[in-house]
């Protein structure tokens, strides 16, 4: 039997070499991101404190998008073969000018030592073609009747999909074929796309064309992780690959990393078949595709995530009344005055998320462990070791969509959007959405009271049970 998780690290590798062969820029971020990565290892003692070489250097996040629920119901079997479940809901749609008409979640491992195998992730956007913003009812009609037409999963795939997510891998024969299944329902396909169908849906929005105006689904982008992003994005321009304007996500400075960092190159014009209305096959060109790269932090709580907002809020207002500020630069500042500027303040003000263990070699005193995390983590008894950011954030997932995309597209904000939300999604998916904060507070919650147990603090392990070892700092109002 192949594994569920030796089957994920194939897939993984197969649809990189795939997306290289598909996109040649890909292949140069690749070879920056491994230079970058080796040169940031050998500089920085500290480099592997959100994971080592042998994790950083495998992970990947694909993309794709898909028109219905039965292709999403579809996508997450295929994805739970590989011991990827759904997480997270990201709602793209709203944000003004460049909304995107698509709700998402991602596919990931949820188990830690799962990640560490091999942490890779699928966001996966479904069209949500009964928002009337965007789709009118005539419109909306004939895309789904569209979408209706089309397999973008064979049968076969599915099959021994389901047999592998039951049994928990698959043979070596039948590993072979779901695999090549697998990879092959997520390339470009060469079939021609209609010139005017495509045209018509490009006018509401560049992602719809590429959702329902084609036969087939294909990665949109495949993302390596570095641990330099600012270097990364300098050097790939230095290599005449065009960079979108700025990297999404919190700003470079002084403290600790946290959440997500992203950027990419815009995306390429790639050659493609038309059939146009008369029924000749032409050839033209496609911008829908790019190469993004990320730079992952520390897990922020709900209340570290709130003070994230607020400064990014913030920091937009200030753009705003400010146009020929330096936006990194005016981020930078509300960072230092507003957010916690060590893992340690993080910890003890409950802003992010940690596993915590015993420090064994703390001087026996004959003093019992105190019973608030302050304490224990300032007098010696616990060290924290921050938990890795393994989701998306919805605003940086909109601004990269939206820096690749031809046009702002067209959809009428004052009516009203189709209601979508995590339960929603979790109905059309036909199996549970995570929330990630629960993730992430459940691997804190287990090393803590591992830890606590270890230490015999007893007066600890109460307060923990009653909500009160860990106090979240107040978060300021907006």
């Amino acid at each position: 039997m192949v594994p569920t998780w030796q089957l994920r690290a194939a897939f993984a590798r197969r649809l990189s070499g795939m997306y290289g062969t598909e996109v040649p820029a890909y292949t140069t971020l690749l070879e920056v991101t491994g230079q970058i990565n080796d040169e940031v290892a050998a500089r920085d003692p500290e480099a592997g404190r959100l994971g080592g070489p042998a994790r950083v250097g495998v992970e990947r996040h694909g993309a794709i998008r898909v028109g219905t629920p039965q292709e999403l119901r579809q996508a997450a079997q295929v994805f739970a073969a590989l011991g990827m479940h759904p997480v997270g809901f990201y709602d793209l749609r709203d944000g003004g000018e460049g909304a995107v008409p698509v709700v998402s979640t991602a596919f990931r491992p949820t188990a830690p030592e799962e990640l560490e195998r091999n942490p890779f992730r699928v966001f996966t956007s479904l069209l949500t073609t009964s928002d009337r913003r965007f789709f009118g009812p005539d419109l909306a009609a004939r895309l789904d009747a569209f979408l209706a037409r089309r397999q973008l999963f064979p049968p076969e795939l599915l099959t021994l999909a389901a047999r592998a997510e039951a049994e928990g891998g698959l043979p070596d024969s039948q590993a072979e074929r779901f695999l090549t299944l697998a990879a092959a329902a997520f390339a470009l396909s060469p079939e021609p796309v209609d010139r005017a169908w495509y045209a018509e849906l490009e006018r509401v929005s560049a992602v719809a064309a590429d959702i329902g105006g084609v036969t087939t689904t294909h990665l949109n982008h495949l993302t390596p992780r570095v641990l330099d992003i600012d270097a990364l994005h300098r050097r790939m321009g230095e290599r005449g690959i065009t960079m979108i304007d700025r990297i999404q996500g919190p700003p470079r400075w002084e403290g600790p990393d946290v959440l997500l960092r992203q950027t990419s190159f815009r995306a390429l014009a790639e050659t493609r078949t038309f059939r146009e209305p008369d029924g000749r096959l032409t050839r033209g060109a496609l911008r829908v595709r790019f190469g993004e790269v990320e730079s992952r932090g520390i897990a922020l709580t709900r209340a570290g995530r709130a003070r994230y907002d607020h400064l990014m809020a913030e920091t937009d207002r200030r753009t705003v009344l400010r146009p020929g500020a330096d936006r990194q630069q005016t981020a930078r500042c509300l960072w230092l005055q507003g957010f916690p500027a060590s893992e340690h303040q993080l910890a003890v003000s409950h802003l992010a998320f940690f596993t915590y263990r015993p420090e064994r070699a703390r001087p026996r005193d004959g003093r019992r462990p105190p019973a608030d995390l302050a304490g224990l983590l300032t007098h010696g008894w616990l060290t924290a070791h921050p938990i890795v950011y393994e989701d998306f954030l919805p605003r940086s997932a909109a601004g990269i969509f939206r820096s690749n995309l031809t046009g702002a597209g067209r959809h009428d904000a004052d009516l009203a959007g189709a209601p979508f939300d995590a339960d929603r999604l979790s109905e059309a998916i036909g199996r549970p959405v995570a929330d990630p904060f629960a993730l992430y507070a459940g691997q804190q919650d287990r090393s803590l009271r591992q830890a606590l147990f270890t230490l015999r603090a007893g007066a600890a392990l109460r307060a923990l049970d009653h909500g009160e070892l860990i106090d979240a700092e107040p978060v300021p109002a907006p």
